[in-house]
């Protein structure tokens, strides 16, 4: 098979998975987006690049933590050790990433909503950990400003533990 070919069924093996998943995507000159919902991580944003050789899988989790990067980061490599296929990377910012690729002659589209499910997964399961390690004191800034103006709480019930005890 040609480069060329090979590289038009990967973009097709991608399409058909994205159709059949009935997810927010579109397509790009490099590729597909295609927005995935969680609980925690209400969406994780991920794009899908063919390239000459491979596929990969960049999902967007979160920016570069304000504080405890060495603990942060630690954590981030740490989790990488149990996850199959997608790691964690960060950017030249600092930014958090999950990346994963998939050699060319593998894109189908079982491997692409296996890839895509093992992000979905992962983002949404790390991210209030992510959240807690590098945010803890913007966190409880929140909970302060929240309290002291009678605003609604709810969205930080996952960080009860940092509420402000006074």
């Amino acid at each position: 098979m040609t480069e060329t070919a090979a590289m038009t069924a990967a973009a097709e093996a991608i399409a058909a998975a994205l159709a059949g998943l009935e997810l927010e995507s579109g397509r790009t000159e490099s590729g597909f987006t295609v927005t995935l919902p969680g609980t925690r991580k209400l969406k994780t944003e991920v794009a899908l690049v063919v390239g000459r050789h491979s596929m990969q899988a960049r999902a967007f989790v979160a920016r570069r933590p304000d504080e405890n990067l060495a603990g942060t980061y630690g954590w981030l490599l740490q989790r990488n050790l149990r996850l199959r296929g997608i790691a964690f990377a960060t950017d030249r910012l600092g930014d958090i990433h999950l990346i994963g690729s998939l050699p060319l002659a593998m894109v189908t589209p079982e491997a692409v909503d296996a890839l895509l499910g093992e992000l979905a997964e992962t983002a949404d399961d790390s991210f209030n950990t992510i959240l807690e390690l590098g945010f803890a004191e913007s966190i409880r800034k929140e909970w302060r400003w929240r309290l002291d103006r009678g605003e609604p709480t709810f969205n930080l019930a996952a960080f009860e533990h940092l509420r402000p005890k006074d």
